[in-house]
């Protein structure tokens, strides 16, 4: 079976079945749909291996359309948008039993001088040594992990604020949230994997930061919820092998739709990663 981070490297090897066309493999889950992130990051794979490696990708925009099905296989076609002097463009479409159920435009862009450079300064937390990995903080409490865990394992996760297991100590807490990430193992020095690597783990725990004011993070659920599109933009070169701090705070949530953005610094404080997405939330009967 491998380590949980060489199964995610092999999540996103994708097989190449045509010029610009790839299949993905879909774990078999317990679970109702497909993880979002992982269709981001094999779509981004996929629109990736039809460019030059000496262009990084800049930005991608993407909608969650249908939901996956587990186990089946989803299959990646990539149309060229555009092939510039500067950028390049790709959009990709993930279909899965004859239907999309997933669209993504992806930017590159050659990396050029800048004029000049400013950024807002990363957030005064605790460092990840000094903090409990979220699988013994929660552990501890449940026992018994959650089914979608597995799709947390690739990542050790370290929560900034402790976890909170009541609606007593819910009160007065603001919408957001913070975690230190990295890869649970050293990837390869492909740049793409990295960046498909926290593409995966962006989907993991930004829509978070919309539930912190209304129901504990982890244990009995009383809204379920589902992304509904993500946009991210790369800064800076990164490892996702790395402690990265993702800040993360929900601006706005109405009308069953909570909207949330994150921030993602390395250790030396350098931001590389801008993300936002929106996700539906519905009371679970």
């Amino acid at each position: 079976m491998g380590s949980p981070v060489d199964q995610l490297v092999d999540l996103l090897d994708l097989e190449q079945i045509e010029v610009n066309i790839f299949r993905g493999r879909s774990p078999e889950e317990s679970l109702q749909r497909v993880f979002g992130g992982q269709v981001a990051g094999q779509a981004l794979i996929a629109a990736g291996r039809t460019v030059a490696p000496d262009r990084p990708v800049h930005s991608l925009h993407a909608y969650f359309l249908r939901p996956g099905i587990p186990g089946i296989p989803i299959v990646y076609q990539v149309d060229r948008i555009r092939d510039g002097r500067s950028f390049t463009t790709r959009r990709v479409l993930g279909v899965q039993q004859g239907r999309t159920i997933f669209a993504l435009t992806a930017d590159f862009h050659l990396p050029e001088e800048s004029p000049f450079e400013h950024q807002i300064a990363r957030p005064d937390v605790p460092g990840p040594e000094e903090l409990p990995s979220a699988l013994e903080e929660v552990g501890s409490v449940l026992g018994e992990l959650p089914p979608f865990i597995s799709r947390r394992q690739p990542f050790e996760l370290r929560y900034v604020d402790r976890v909170r297991w009541t609606e007593e100590e819910l009160k007065g807490v603001e919408a957001r949230s913070a975690v230190w990430l990295r890869t649970n193992g050293t990837l390869p020095d492909d740049p793409l994997i990295h960046t498909c690597a926290v593409t995966y783990a962006s989907d993991m725990t930004l829509l978070d930061a919309v539930r912190v004011p209304v129901e504990p993070l982890w244990g009995k659920r009383h809204f379920d919820m589902a992304s509904l599109d993500h946009a991210m933009w790369f800064h800076r070169p990164f490892r996702a092998d790395e402690w990265l701090l993702y800040e993360q705070e929900s601006p706005v949530a109405v009308g069953g739709r909570g909207l949330a953005r994150g921030q993602i610094f390395d250790r030396q404080g350098c931001l590389v990663v801008s993300v936002m997405q929106e996700g539906l939330f519905r009371r679970i009967a």
